[in-house]
């Protein structure tokens, strides 16, 4: 089966920077990833790479086995690579449903003609975005915000909101940029039951950048480390936690004590 996405050797060079080096990641479908790593570490320029916002100095990123290197973020996000960002990029001034809506265009049938001359095809294809973003908006428990402005949303319903903007593409890979940036704990918990259940319930990939530890541990099945732009680890979390790599780099000597860790012999394999 080909992956829904696969990232080959990717690098990023800014001038002399180079920003990532090297990067490999293959997504299965259904498959939860976290990517970790120091600020600077080059999470958010992998991100970048992979959904069209930068082109790859070098290597190779595939969507569903075709080379998407020189294309641009719509047409990626339309082969089926959606994303959310660290600073919410909402329509601000629209209501949540209309945010919504605007995403399941994404996926509509009828052209331009149709919707100039309203056209059976235009109304069907209406009748059924409409139907699908208010699915959305209930699946992320949005259904009472229907109607109000995005910017007036409590911050982490504005958060959820995002995430279904992206499912509304209909995605086969979702790519969550800090997530759960700003929110309490308890709407950490309900964001990674959530996280959970959109696998679940759409068999879609989910890569995932978050820096709470908790969380990202809790819900991938396999974890990549970045530092300085190069992957330093992989492996499921049981092992990225013990590795002394990743301890040196992101987790710390204290966190190995808060969580009474000690370091294996195979956590350096």
């Amino acid at each position: 089966m080909t992956a829904p996405l696969e990232a080959k050797a990717v690098t990023m060079r800014f001038g002399g920077l180079k920003a990532l080096s090297e990067f490999n990641l293959v997504m299965q479908p259904g498959e939860l990833v976290g990517l970790i790593g120091p600020n600077g570490a080059g999470k958010t320029t992998a991100f970048n790479a992979i959904t069209g916002v930068y082109t790859p100095s070098e290597g190779e990123v595939r969507v569903g086995g075709e080379l998407v290197n020189a294309q641009r973020p719509h047409q990626i996000c339309a082969k089926g690579i959606a994303r959310t960002f660290q600073n919410i990029r909402l329509f601000k001034q629209l209501t949540a449903l209309d945010n919504v809506r605007i995403a399941c265009h994404a996926r509509a049938q009828s052209g331009f003609f149709d919707a100039l001359f309203l056209t059976a095809r235009h109304r069907g294809d209406e009748g059924r975005i409409l139907a699908r973003a208010e699915d959305y908006l209930k699946v992320m428990g949005l259904s009472h915000r229907r109607d109000e402005i995005s910017r007036n949303l409590p911050y982490g319903e504005q958060r959820r909101l995002e995430i279904a903007r992206a499912l509304a593409t209909g995605p086969k890979v979702l790519c969550l940029d800090e997530p759960a940036a700003g929110m309490n704990a308890g709407e950490k918990v309900e964001l990674m039951q959530l996280i959970r259940d959109i696998r679940d319930r759409f068999a879609i990939g989910i890569l995932v950048i978050e820096h709470d530890m908790r969380l990202v541990m809790g819900v991938s099945e396999r974890l990549l480390v970045l530092d300085h732009g190069v992957t330093i680890a992989e492996g499921k979390p049981e092992a990225i936690r013990r590795n002394p790599k990743v301890i040196e780099a992101y987790l710390g000597d204290a966190y190995l004590e808060e969580k009474h860790i000690a370091i294996t012999p195979e956590a350096t394999r």
